[in-house]
């Protein structure tokens, strides 16, 4: 199986249904890192960092990434922790490039 984070990050147009059941879990064993989905609908994922100027500097990062392939999480930025919540708008629910874009975050930021 290819590497998660070396895929395309394809934007879903709609028009087909988000992942449910084994397909969806087996993404999310594949994906791994502290990932977790929450009730077949959205991942979230919270990175830690020793203080407030770091997790700016990985939230810059992660927007960065966002706007380069086109797929836009919620970003939460506080006090050393950097929350993210991530899903495909158009279907409501979760696609594979959410996850195509969770393990390229990761990589980005070395986790």
């Amino acid at each position: 199986m290819t590497d998660l984070a070396s895929r395309q990050c394809i934007p879903c147009q709609g028009g087909v249904d988000p992942l449910k059941g084994e397909d969806l879990a087996a993404l999310e064993r594949e994906l791994g890192n502290d990932w977790k989905v929450v009730d077949e609908h959205h991942l979230t994922k919270t990175y830690r960092f020793p203080d407030f100027k770091q997790a700016l500097e990985h939230t810059n990062r992660l927007g960065e990434l966002a706007e380069e392939v086109g797929h836009h999480p919620e970003i939460t930025l506080g006090w050393g922790r950097v929350e993210v919540e991530l899903y495909t708008h158009k279907i409501d629910g979760l696609a594979e490039a959410d996850f195509v874009w969770a393990a390229k975050a990761d990589r980005l930021l070395g986790d």
